[in-house]
């Protein structure tokens, strides 16, 4: 089959387009012909081999497992023969965390990995909801415990998480929304309902005059007392990515902070998958809509991630899973289209 793999750390110019053996899935997994995957923060940091915790997963000098992508979309192939609930044919979508294998024409799952895609959604749609769409909502809702009325602010409101978590918001009739991103995110964020935005080349929201709720954090690149400053008394922040430093600290003083202060600091640990199934069905109905600024053919799969890399991305990137032949090449040339 056909995937892009990594054999040594570095940016996108180290993805090489090979042939490689075809999985096969055991008793417990199904196998799946991707359809389309999309790009995430921990695809970028994986194929840097940053943080060090990702050598740790991936090995320390050079990586081990070499095709990454884990956010799939795609149609179960065959079944392990201990699969109950899924059988070939069925249309899935998943995140793959862990696993991985995202990036090539097949791979396998556990059958808990993925759930039924539902009618009418596609598979670029489905491919983009996995990890952003989970991180909103667990990020809000499970973490945040979001309620009616409140002021919230969502810092990196223009990538996948941020999209997906002002939709959610409004499900959850928040009061007054504001975003901070880029300046050329800003009109996406108003187009998305946004009451105000911040452009954060120019202003630093944690020393403005107003006080939120609600925080969620996609870039988490500040002092944890800085954020702080932004929150009202009883207000929680929830960081869901961002620099690992900065994430550690909310880790360690997150509790000392909510005995002195009355404010909550927390980290979200993804959990994979949890309540997917009830995404999907929110965007089937169109009470939410994934944000895919473009879709890529698989061929030109390093051109995604180097655009990805550049953090100039609004919403989703998405990358379409052909089957048709072309003939591999290595590193950064452009490659025909699929």
């Amino acid at each position: 089959m056909k995937a892009f793999v990594f054999r040594s750390y570095g940016n996108a110019d180290v993805l090489e387009s090979a042939e490689v053996a075809k999985p096969v899935p055991k008793d417990d997994e199904v196998l799946i012909r991707v359809r389309a995957v999309s790009i995430n923060d921990w695809d970028w940091q994986a194929l840097q081999g940053i943080p060090f915790s990702n050598r740790i997963t991936f090995g320390l000098l050079k990586p081990k497992k070499q095709i990454l992508g884990s956010d799939v979309a795609g149609r179960v192939e065959a079944a392990g023969k201990d699969v109950r609930h899924l059988r070939p044919g069925d249309e899935v979508f998943g995140d793959l965390s862990g696993r991985w294998g995202g990036f090539a024409e097949y791979v396998c799952a556990g059958e808990k990995a993925v759930v039924r895609k539902p009618a009418g959604v596609s598979f670029e749609q489905a491919a983009a909801i996995p990890q952003a769409a989970t991180l909103a909502l667990q990020g809000l809702v499970d973490t945040g415990g979001i309620r009616p009325g409140q002021r919230l602010l969502i810092n990196g409101a223009g990538g996948g998480v941020g999209t997906f978590g002002r939709q959610i918001a409004r499900l959850h009739e928040v009061g007054e929304v504001t975003g901070v991103d880029a300046p050329e995110k800003l009109d996406l964020l108003r187009s998305l309902g946004f009451d105000k935005v911040v452009d954060y080349s120019r202003e630093d929201f944690t020393r403005l005059r107003q006080r939120y709720d609600l925080i969620l954090d996609v870039k988490t690149n500040r002092s944890v007392f800085a954020y702080l400053r932004a929150l009202r008394p009883g207000g929680t922040y929830v960081t869901v990515g961002g620099a690992t430093g900065s994430i550690l600290q909310a880790l360690l003083l997150g509790s000392w902070i909510a005995r002195l202060a009355r404010k909550r600091i927390v980290p979200v640990f993804l959990k994979p998958n949890k309540d997917l199934a009830y995404l999907g069905e929110l965007v089937a109905s169109g009470e939410i809509e994934p944000v895919i600024d473009k879709s890529y053919d698989f061929a030109e799969l390093p051109k995604a991630m180097r655009c990805f890399a550049a953090g100039r991305q609004k919403g989703k990137l998405v990358v379409r899973v052909g089957t048709e032949d072309w003939e591999p090449t290595a590193g950064s040339r452009e490659l025909p289209p699929v």
